[in-house]
């Protein structure tokens, strides 16, 4: 048995099935880049069959990461195990992850087949991906929910086909710790070649025990975790990553299980998928909630003065939180600016992105006295943001009137495929009325299904983080948008949603099945 844990990241993957969480492919190079800086073990990029799409952004990931080996999901079936070969033949240490449910319900109701013909297909499919790699991982399922006997009949035959990684999955979140643990134990022990693989542990968090399920694992010998950054995940999300990591470290008297995670770049992964995706990071998140390190009672604060351990656990800049929170304003010049991005871990391209990153910056600085390291990072993600998205809009110029007793009016200049256009509207509020003046003119006839304000650090000088959520056609997409102005925020995520709807390339539901 090992003494090292592997981290196994599906935010790319399974994250990307939560409803408005599809990301494009810059989105997802970007994402995988950051998790190859934190060092996580093996990348999930996707699952190469099920689009066009979601192959091209697999393939480039497996072209571009260099330390993390690169892995795509796929169906127990001979073309999408073939689609995901393809996908990561480029790849410095390629992984084929493949899998078939072993669940009663999951065989009967959803693939049709008799327990005998997904014996064979498990065999069938592990075997064909070997063929193209030696790192071939097999998950039954619905795990948690299988027959015990089948479940053992079924990994003994794969591991014996090549299998080397042997992934239990809790799909549907129904496991509980002490029963999830005797599973994983039990497997190991009735199989009798369970020391040919590793062991691994994907849970999902339904009941709110994915963290504690997957260290029932992780003591019952499993010593892979498949996690995501921030428990992204579909329905209630997955097994998160900076609470299993963290767990496991500042718990080794416990555990006594090393990591090669650098840890310091926790907060910083959490914050970029969280500007991707829209998905809000709680407050008292663990770990990487705002909250995570503060202290508002008395006690609890006069205990931390005088020893941070009475109160904390774990150090905040362990994570990367910062401790120097007030770093620049408008008279610092771009050599300081580039030397706290430096710090901050955030890397840009090029001079050219530089350039216009430290524009960027001394005209935030013009407007709010004090630039916070929160607002950099909001800085630099809206600007990638601007950059990557094909702007079929893009908005000129706006104002807005809202008086006691009157209804708010805004007017706005926007200019659509590189001509300018005004347009004016009422609303029931100064943000309703401009993102009606900007609808009149462009008419998309999308549903805004979700409009999230979170305020980037505090104060009344903070910096608003706008998501906006639009469904059409089947497709939903998030826009973001940062400014001091909420209003102005407002506007740049609507017209960010309303440009990847435009966007053709713009990837759909790409996963079609799930572990």
């Amino acid at each position: 048995m090992s003494d090292r844990l592997i981290i196994f990241d599906t935010t790319l993957r399974d994250g990307e099935q939560s409803p408005g969480a599809s990301m494009t492919r810059e989105e997802k190079l970007r994402i995988a880049k950051q998790l190859e800086k934190l060092r996580v073990d093996v990348i999930e990029a996707g699952f190469a069959a099920s689009s066009n799409g979601d192959f091209e952004c697999v393939r480039a990931i497996a072209e571009t990461i260099k330390d993390s080996t690169v892995c795509s999901l796929s169906r127990a079936f001979d073309r999408d195990i073939s689609r995901a070969a393809e996908a990561v033949k480029n790849a410095k240490r390629p992984r084929i992850h493949t899998f078939i449910a072993t669940s009663e319900l999951h065989m009967r109701e959803k693939l049709r087949m008799s327990a005998e013909q997904v014996f064979e297909q498990a065999k069938s499919a592990v075997r064909y991906a070997r063929q193209f790699t030696d790192d071939v991982e097999f998950s039954p399922e619905d795990g948690s929910r299988s027959d015990i006997d089948f479940l053992c009949r079924v990994i003994e035959a794969v591991i014996s086909e090549g299998a080397r990684t042997i992934n239990i999955a809790d799909t549907v979140g129904y496991g509980v710790p002490e029963l999830f643990g005797n599973l994983v134990r039990t497997l190991r022990q009735r199989v009798p070649n369970s020391d040919k693989a590793v062991w691994s542990v994907h849970c999902h968090n339904d009941l709110g025990m994915a963290v504690a399920n997957s260290l029932a694992g992780v003591m019952a010998g499993a010593r892979q975790v498949e996690c995501t950054i921030n428990g992204l995940g579909e329905r209630a999300g997955n097994t998160s990553l900076e609470e299993i990591v963290m767990a496991v470290k500042t718990r080794r008297d416990f555990f006594k299980l090393d990591l090669g995670i650098d840890t310091t770049q926790i907060v910083p992964a959490s914050r970029l998928v969280s500007g991707i995706t829209g998905f809000v990071v709680q407050p008292n998140k663990a770990v990487v909630g705002a909250n995570a390190f503060a202290h508002a009672s008395g006690i609890h604060q006069d205990g931390v003065l005088k020893n941070r351990d009475t109160y904390e656990i774990m150090k905040a800049e362990d994570v990367g939180w910062s401790t120097n929170k007030i770093v620049l304003g408008k008279l610092s010049g771009r050599t300081a600016f580039k030397q706290r991005l430096q710090e901050l871990g955030i890397v840009l391209e090029s001079e050219t992105d530089l350039n216009a990153a430290f524009v960027r910056f001394k005209d935030l600085a013009d407007r709010k006295a004090e630039i916070f390291d929160e607002d950099l990072h909001a800085l630099v993600s809206d600007q990638a943001v601007q950059q990557e998205a094909r702007e079929h809009i893009a908005l000129v110029a706006m104002s807005q009137r809202s008086e006691t007793g009157e209804q708010p009016h805004a007017e706005v200049t926007i200019r659509v495929d590189g001509k300018e256009f005004k347009s004016e509207s009422s609303g029931n509020g100064p943000v309703d009325a401009t993102l009606r003046a900007i609808e009149a003119q462009v008419k998309s006839a999308a549903e805004m299904t979700l409009y999230s304000v979170n305020a980037i650090t505090g104060g009344t000088e903070a910096q608003g983080e706008v998501t906006v959520r639009l469904t059409k056609a089947g497709r939903i997409v998030n826009g973001v948008g940062a400014d001091p102005d909420i209003v102005v925020a407002s506007a740049k995520a609507y017209i960010s949603a309303l440009n990847k709807l435009h966007d053709k390339t713009e990837r759909v539901d790409a996963q079609r099945d799930a572990i």
